[in-house]
């Protein structure tokens, strides 16, 4: 079978599921959100001093990066679940997480003296957060790998590492809620290493489970 006519037949296989694959797609990000918020909510909750702490840029900063990770990587992941979607405008925007976190960090090793450059980034909590965003993001991440087979990605083992990414971002952004350490160089670090556990999980979820 020619490359062409496989993607056709895909595409219209897509097309006769139950339900439009963006409207499945919504569903699962809603089903996803609450059951990371349920995690979260059961075992660390948010920080006690949360209200204050929503009045300064450092703590309110972090949402903005996970958000935007959580928004690009949602819709990159979209667009390769459907076959001959084109991807590379929602790959670009990918871009726009980490160019923010490094550009948060380059701001605070020109504000901070260089001997706290390394207790910023240690922080207090980094076990805490290698271990909660995983946890919370693993349940996100099985709605998202059972997404992708519901669709039908020509990729299965990079849509899998982007599901791992949208649900780490997903946890992350609960995450934040808790984690004492504001930091961009905390976050730039620790946020990020929990999140590639994800993705990685992601991979071999997509290369185990998703591909056909």
């Amino acid at each position: 079978m020619r490359t062409e006519d496989l993607i056709k037949a895909l595409d219209a296989d897509t097309s006769s599921k139950a339900m439009p694959l963006r409207s499945a797609w919504l569903m699962a990000a809603a089903a996803a959100a609450v059951i990371a918020a349920l995690v979260f909510f059961l075992t660390i909750g948010p920080r006690p001093d949360i209200m204050t702490a929503m009045h300064t840029m450092r703590f309110l900063a972090k949402f903005v990066f996970t958000i935007v990770l959580a928004v690009t990587a949602f819709g990159l992941v979209r667009a390769l679940s459907t076959p001959g979607a084109s991807t590379a405008r929602a790959a670009a925007w990918m871009l726009a997480a980490p160019l923010l976190v490094a550009v948060a960090v380059a701001l605070e090793l020109f504000m901070v003296p260089e001997p706290m450059w390394s207790t910023r980034m240690v922080g207090s909590n980094m076990m805490i957060c290698m271990g909660f965003i995983p946890l919370i993001g693993i349940g996100p991440l099985a709605v998202f790998l059972w997404m992708l087979r519901y669709g039908a990605p020509t990729r299965p083992v990079l849509a899998g590492a982007v599901a791992g990414l949208l649900a780490g971002g997903l946890a992350a952004t609960f995450y934040a809620a808790h984690c004492f350490d504001d930091s961009p160089l905390f976050v730039a670090t620790w946020y990020t290493l929990a999140i590639a556990v994800l993705a990685g999980l992601g991979a071999l979820g997509g290369r185990s489970f998703v591909r056909w």
